[in-house]
């Protein structure tokens, strides 16, 4: 019937039809045509709706095109193997599932939608159907334990340089894994990894980006404080281009990374982040604190200035600016 639905919109491109119309060509009540309607909202497809006018379909979600971004993806590592799922409850339990079966590294999962998300912190991410880029990569590099935070603030790196050269826009990084437009959230980066003997056997980059969400998309707790890169770019964003030139610029400074250490990311990430050189307010495992965020470290540490005047390093914590 939702094949049906949508024949039926694309006769009629561009124009209002009610819901009359709709029950008399398609033989159903119109309280099952407004159920279709809902239905298809919620794999992604937008409607306007005009009391005495009816329906006008405005948008209708692109899939993923895997053949395509194989096809002309440049990595050599990073994209190898990809695996793409219409819906999990996460990408991350996917790729774990992937690297205890022995997957090589740079095998990428790909969802078109995630039921249980999750950031950091133990938070839930949103992530509709066919509107964003729900990602999971596996790195295997040779690297203490201790260094994992500096993968973090790559792939921030990497995703942060692609959108605002791709799109032409301000994206800030948010210590340690928030990408932001004037202080919206429009990604997220989770790592999640597994060592032993101080030595790192893999990272789960997760990557999270609100690429095609309309305002009505998100929920009302988050439509103060995160954003998508359609609402303020103004354009509908290819999703699989997107994919193709941030996993290009990941393996490149992956590479960097590999070859040269740390210093040169962090340098990069610098000259990104919104966070330093300002006044914060961060929540931590042991509570709040104010201060100024003056640098990161090696480690991918932040230090903060108490308003004590005390410098205290951070590993972790959920910054408001």
């Amino acid at each position: 019937m939702n094949e049906r639905l949508l024949e039926f919109f694309d006769q009629h491109a561009d124009q209002f039809l009610s819901g009359e119309e709709i029950s008399r060509e398609l033989n159903i009540s119109r309280t099952a045509v407004w159920k279709h309607i809902q239905n298809l909202r919620r794999l992604g497809y937008e409607f306007e709706a005009v009391p005495r006018k009816g329906y006008r379909l405005i948008y209708r979600p692109e899939p993923l095109r895997v053949d395509n971004l194989l096809e002309e993806l440049s990595t050599t590592l990073i994209g190898k193997s990809i695996h793409v799922f219409e819906s999990v409850d996460s990408t991350q339990n996917k790729a774990l599932q992937l690297v205890q079966q022995g997957c090589e590294e740079g095998t990428i999962v790909l969802a078109e939608e995630q039921t249980s998300g999750r950031g950091r912190m133990g938070k839930s991410w949103f992530s509709p159907k066919g509107k964003g880029i729900w990602m999971s990569i596996v790195l295997k590099p040779q690297i203490p334990l201790k260094q994992t935070a500096q993968l973090t603030l790559l792939t921030a790196v990497a995703l942060c340089r692609t959108l605002n050269e791709m799109l032409d826009l301000e994206v800030g990084i948010k210590w340690p894994n928030d990408l932001l437009i004037e202080g919206k959230k429009i990604s997220g980066i989770l790592l999640e990894s597994s060592g032993e003997d101080d030595r790192l056997n893999y990272v789960i980059a997760g990557i999270g980006i609100s690429a095609n969400l309309s305002k009505e998309d998100f929920p009302e707790e988050l439509s103060n404080i995160a954003t998508s890169l359609r609402l303020e770019s103004g354009q509908m964003i290819d999703r699989t281009l997107l994919i193709r030139r941030f996993l290009e610029q990941l393996e490149k400074l992956y590479f960097l990374y590999l070859q040269q250490g740390f210093s040169p990311i962090r340098t990069l990430w610098e000259a990104l982040t919104v966070t330093l050189h300002r006044r914060i307010k961060i929540h931590t495992r042991d509570g709040w604190m104010e201060g100024t965020a003056l640098s990161i470290d090696d480690a991918g540490a932040l230090t903060v200035q108490t308003d004590n005047g005390e410098q205290v390093k951070l590993y972790s914590g959920d910054i408001q600016l």
